[in-house]
């Protein structure tokens, strides 16, 4: 009998694991959690209203006149963040603004200072007196893409070169001598690819060695915080051959801050807009009227 009883167990052990009593691979796997995806990256349809790029290093401010950053393209994808000469250019993205453009071309124009503006296509398109003033008034135009789209780069090769070309054209409709030799992407999100789309048209990528920061209203708010917060960001981190990234589509307060930032820049700095292949014209007299065309 005893040599009979372990026999016994192990026939016992083996009709239950076969009549599924014991837990196997499929209990397991039946059972488990399933795995969550990586997130889905933005509707091509949606569009953005601010950059989230990330933040650029700097070194600490000194007592001296620090030496000029070198022009090379050390931003995202080998996009520039200088200017190329010791000069500081000032760049204003998601525009025009009927209202704030024009005021900020006021501001400009009064302070004696050129510009560089980032244009959406779209916005081109439904304010051309903007854009015709910004370049009668002798400022440099961007191409910053049709509708904002933060996964441009995501797109096929025919949406990619008709978003870029249709914001070209949007701005020659309005301005047909205005020059466009330079491309930023939305929120910054330069890739080798847009990089190389935009070199199809000549244009240079240009990104930033200083970001003011006034898209973050949701942190700073639009009072005395975020004004001083711009003019802490601006004072502290522009070098000779900054490029200072603004923006000027909604944003009133980014007005109001450059009231005072701009005489602080003029004299600390030699301010100008990115230059193009030949002089923008600074033509007072044909851009008197602009604003109410």
């Amino acid at each position: 009998m005893r040599r009979v009883m372990p026999f016994l167990a192990v026939l016992i052990v083996s009709v239950l694991a076969a009549a599924g009593c014991g837990e196997n691979v499929a209990v397991r796997a039946a059972n488990a959690k399933p795995i969550t995806p990586p997130s889905a990256p933005p509707s091509p349809s949606s569009t953005a209203t601010s950059p989230s790029s990330p933040a650029v290093t700097h070194a600490p401010l000194r007592e001296a006149a620090p030496a000029p950053i070198p022009a090379a393209g050390r931003g995202p994808a080998g996009s520039l963040t200088t200017t190329g000469s010791d000069a500081v250019a000032l760049t204003f993205d998601d525009g025009p603004d009927p209202k704030n453009t024009n005021d900020l071309l006021d501001l400009l124009r009064d302070q004696g200072v050129k510009a560089t503006f980032c244009v959406v296509g779209s916005r081109a398109k439904a304010h051309p007196a903007v854009i015709r003033r910004i370049v009668a008034e002798g400022h440099t135009l961007c191409n910053h893409s049709w509708q904002h789209l933060y996964n441009l780069s995501e797109r096929d090769d025919k949406y990619l070169m008709g978003d870029l070309r249709s914001t070209n054209d949007a701005i020659h409709a309005a301005a047909p001598d205005a020059k466009i030799e330079y491309f930023r992407a939305p929120g910054g999100y330069f890739t080798r690819r847009l990089v190389d789309f935009a070199a199809r048209l000549n244009m240079k990528p240009i990104y930033w060695s200083v970001d003011d920061q006034c898209w973050q209203s949701n942190k700073y708010g639009v009072g005395p915080a975020m004004t001083n917060h711009i003019t802490t960001m601006v004072q502290r981190e522009t070098r000779p051959g900054g490029i200072i990234l603004s923006h000027d589509n909604g944003k009133p307060y980014t007005i109001a801050t450059y009231r005072s930032l701009l005489p602080w820049l003029k004299s600390k700095f030699r301010l100008e807009a990115l230059p193009t292949s030949a002089p923008l014209p600074d033509l007072p007299s044909r851009a008197k009227d602009l604003r109410d065309r």
